[in-house]
């Protein structure tokens, strides 16, 4: 776990899902390379011929971009697949009840943070996955909003998922959250963390669930 630039009175914490409410590397990976295989029989190339073009634009992406990484989303647009498309993709070609389980720790500990802090998810999956996900980990009910990839049709990091976020957990507590007021709390600097913190945001990356378990009373 690493922090940044925690605010002295944080008010709203804004989690990724997935690799940051569950630790599952297979399904983090089936998530991408399930995409990638569809992409490749449509396209009537091989799988490998597909992972190796999605390795090659990532590779030169973190080249021209000072290392950083580029979500999936937005490096397919890239191959003329448009956010339309990935929302339709990644709503049937994974299952998280197929990876997942009940996680009794998490929820104990979303229990403890949801009664101190107004909680919001903010993911690049779809709102109905996403959803599904929270379900399986048995948090769906601690957690009453989600900004999907469907809500905006934008992929993180973007600048007005972040602020659709904000007014919809303003919109559900009656305040008037600004950024100062929240940290945002996933898996990959680049993609969760970095425009949060240049916005004002607090940001803690997250290596495994269970760093999330003991965050209530010694982090937070």
């Amino acid at each position: 776990m690493t922090l940044y630039n925690i605010p002295p009175s944080p008010k709203v914490l804004i989690f990724d899902i997935d690799s940051t409410l569950y630790t599952c590397p297979q399904y983090a990976h089936e998530q991408i390379d399930s995409q990638v295989r569809h992409f490749a029989d449509i396209n009537s190339m091989s799988h490998d011929e597909a992972r190796r073009m999605v390795s090659d634009f990532r590779k030169k992406w973190a080249q021209e971009h000072s290392g950083q990484k580029i979500s999936l989303g937005n490096l397919l647009k890239n191959f003329g697949i448009s956010i339309e498309t990935s929302i339709e993709w990644r709503k049937k070609l994974f299952n998280p009840a197929d990876y997942l389980k009940e996680d009794r720790e998490l929820i104990r500990a979303l229990t403890c943070l949801t009664s101190k802090y107004a909680v919001i998810c903010v993911t690049n999956n779809p709102v109905e996955p996403a959803r599904k996900t929270l379900e399986v980990i048995g948090i769906s009910h601690l957690i009453p909003d989600i900004i999907g990839l469907d809500t905006l049709f934008l992929s993180k990091p973007a600048k007005e998922i972040f602020d659709c976020a904000i007014e919809t957990v303003s919109r559900r507590h009656g305040k008037n959250f600004t950024y100062s007021d929240c940290i945002s709390i996933g898996d990959r600097y680049d993609i969760d963390l970095k425009l949060p913190l240049e916005l004002g945001m607090g940001a803690i990356k997250i290596d495994s669930v269970s760093e999330i378990y003991g965050m209530f009373g010694n982090i937070l």
